[in-house]
């Protein structure tokens, strides 16, 4: 019985260690949600589905690009939870740049 169990902790360990390898492989995907479409923003991110994705990009146009990751919790059915699991899969281009370029300049004198 010994021998089942040490086989079976060593099957054990190679599945985690395979899950893990295959995680760090998707999370070097990223989208850009302020260009991206629904379908891709569903294929990158963790936990949005089509309907989220869809809730992402009809937020976004009707409320301008988004300048912060946290403004994502904005959206319906997704809370910070979900934006922190997707932290590095998010990148803020597209329309964030042109809007902290705008927001630096009003503040200059």
């Amino acid at each position: 019985m010994h021998p089942l169990v040490k086989t079976t902790a060593i099957a054990l360990q190679s599945m985690v260690l395979a899950a893990l390898f295959a995680g760090s492989a998707l999370a070097a995907d990223t989208v850009d949600i302020n260009t991206a479409d629904a379908q891709t923003i569903d294929r990158v991110l963790v936990n949005i589905g089509p309907s989220k994705a869809e809730a992402i990009v009809a937020h976004r146009e009707a409320n301008g690009p988004y300048k912060s990751l946290e403004q994502l919790a904005k959206v319906k059915g997704i809370g910070l939870k979900t934006v922190e699991k997707n932290r590095d899969r998010i990148q803020l281009g597209g329309g964030a740049k042109a809007g902290a370029k705008s927001a630096s300049g009003a503040s200059a004198p």
